[in-house]
Parts: C-alpha cells; structure tokens; sequence
C-alpha cells in the first residue's frame, strides 16, 4: 500500500507540474495583441485578452487596427491608432485650411479632416490664395 501511495503521489506531482508548465509556455508563446474573431484587437492591458481564444495574432494594435479591427471600447488613449499627422481644418465659414494656409493657425473653430480632398467633398472650399 506504502509503494502505490508514494507511486500516486509522484505521479500526482508530475502531472501538476506538467500542467503549470505547459501555462507558462502558453503564456509565453501569445501575442501582444490578439484580434478577435469579432474584430476587436486586445493587448495585454485588456480585461478581455486572456479569455480571448479565437484570434488573429498582431504585433501592435496599431497593426491589428490597420488590419480592420477596432480597439475596446474601454480602451486608453494610448491604445487607439495615432491620429493623423496633419489635420484639414473646415472653419464654421466651411473653408478647408491646411497647414501652409496663413490663416491654419488662427482657425480655432474647425471640423477636423483627414484630406483636403475629404473636406471639399463635405462642402468645404479651397481658400483663396
């Protein structure tokens, strides 16, 4: 009885050290973001990447974004995609101001856009050089 006790024990504590270790290793081996099969990208800081099983593995949220996701709704400012380098201002006059406009500056008023393009299209006009 002493044998099989002792036997069942070692075998008990292998297993449970087998089954810690292959944790760790799946931990290891995931990705810093992992996009959902609903779209959505979670990083580590996420609540919902370690329930996240289906998923497209990423790099970067900025990757995963590009990649057509979306991040949480309940994400930090910092996990959203870097906004755009330069901003189309659209006065309350609708004219589109971009940066070498004299008068980009002083538009303090604006509906931002991505383009020019995007801002005559809204309705916008170029302004007078």
């Amino acid at each position: 009885m002493t044998l099989i006790k002792k036997t069942m024990g070692g075998f008990l504590s292998v297993a449970v050290l087998g089954l810690a270790l292959s944790a760790q290793i799946a931990s290891a081996a995931d990705p810093a973001v992992k996009k959902s099969d609903s779209g959505i990208c979670h990083d580590a800081s996420s609540p919902s990447y370690a329930n996240t099983k289906k998923f497209t593995p990423f790099n970067s949220m900025d990757e995963c974004i590009k990649s057509g996701g979306t991040a949480p709704k309940n994400a930090k400012p910092q996990d959203a995609p870097a906004a755009p380098a330069v901003v189309i201002k659209k006065s309350d006059s609708g004219i589109c101001h971009d940066p070498s406009s004299p008068s980009y500056e002083k538009t303090k008023k604006f509906t931002p856009f991505n383009s020019m393009d995007e801002c005559i299209k809204s309705g916008g006009k170029a302004p007078k050089k």
